[in-house]
């Protein structure tokens, strides 16, 4: 038909977006999440999971945060094996423990332990939201307790990198009494002269923010990071009134003086570093004397 005639051809096959997608190997890009730029994951990991094109912070798991802190080969760890139960019964949520652990190869949602950082020994408590979102529950308040403890045994400094959505609801009070216990022996810590740093990562949120999370000598966070108690929902709900944009943020915190610094990733170990440093031997807070 004349119709045919005109038709111009295709030079070319055209391939199916679908076989596109096959024909690269997964994990091979990225997509930033907030600004859409997309990247090898290579590039994005040499720069400690930061996005170039916008600054974001992706999330990243405690051993990933313990390989970019820590001086190598210096880092041991406390109470690995260390496992939640079922004190209420609570349905599926034994189930939904060992999904976790087998997703994140971690036992909880807490990673503690001593190393050095530039030379500086520390104890450290590093939170992983993969696991159950980093809820608070009965093993996560006892290992963050017992590293404290350790803290003040070798009189060492503490640090916790926060991430976490609050409470965990299947351990219920149990959950919550994970607040007073950190905050006490974190008081005990401070009476002995410990140095306490806390660095906020998104998110921090619920009672983590509300006990730990916010009693270091030094308050810092990464940027971007939600750090709040309750959700932008109910409380503006609750007081009736629009909250601003940036409410919550590790910036809106620092504006109004609740943070002492936000850090970027690839100044965080270098400014825990001189912290550690001016507060060693010889700097303004030391040890109680025995």
């Amino acid at each position: 038909m004349l119709k045919d005639f005109f038709v111009k051809k295709k030079k070319y096959a055209t391939v199916p977006s679908s076989k596109i997608k096959q024909d690269v190997p997964e994990g091979i890009m990225k997509k930033c999440p907030k600004c859409k730029t997309i990247m090898y994951a290579k590039e994005l990991k040499k720069h400690l999971l930061v996005c170039q094109s916008c600054g974001y912070h992706y999330p990243i798991s405690a051993f990933e945060r313990i390989d970019m802190l820590f001086d190598d080969e210096t880092f041991i760890e406390f109470d690995k094996d260390m496992v939640s139960e079922n004190p209420l019964e609570f349905e599926g949520y034994l189930e939904k423990l060992e999904k976790d652990k087998e997703k994140t190869n971690l036992n909880e949602a807490v990673v503690t332990g001593k190393g050095k950082i530039t030379g500086l020994e520390t104890v450290v408590a590093i939170m992983d939201s993969r696991f159950r979102m980093g809820s608070m529950g009965s093993v996560v308040g006892e290992k963050i307790t017992r590293a404290v403890e350790k803290a003040i045994e070798l009189k060492l400094p503490m640090i916790i990198f926060t991430a976490s959505g609050g409470a965990r609801m299947q351990e219920g009070v149990l959950s919550l009494m994970q607040m007073a216990k950190t905050s006490a022996v974190l008081k005990k810590f401070s009476d002995n002269g410990g140095l306490f740093i806390t660095v906020m990562t998104h998110p921090t949120t619920g009672g983590v923010t509300a006990s730990f999370a916010s009693l270091g000598d030094f308050n810092f966070a990464e940027p971007g990071a939600l750090i709040g108690f309750a959700g932008r929902r109910i409380i503006e709900q609750t007081i009736r009134e629009d909250l601003p944009d940036d409410f919550q943020t590790a910036e809106f915190l620092l504006k109004h003086g609740q943070l002492d610094k936000v850090i970027p990733r690839n100044e965080l170990k270098q400014t825990i570093g001189t912290v550690l440093s001016i507060h060693s031997e010889g700097g303004e807070k030391q040890w109680h004397q025995d």
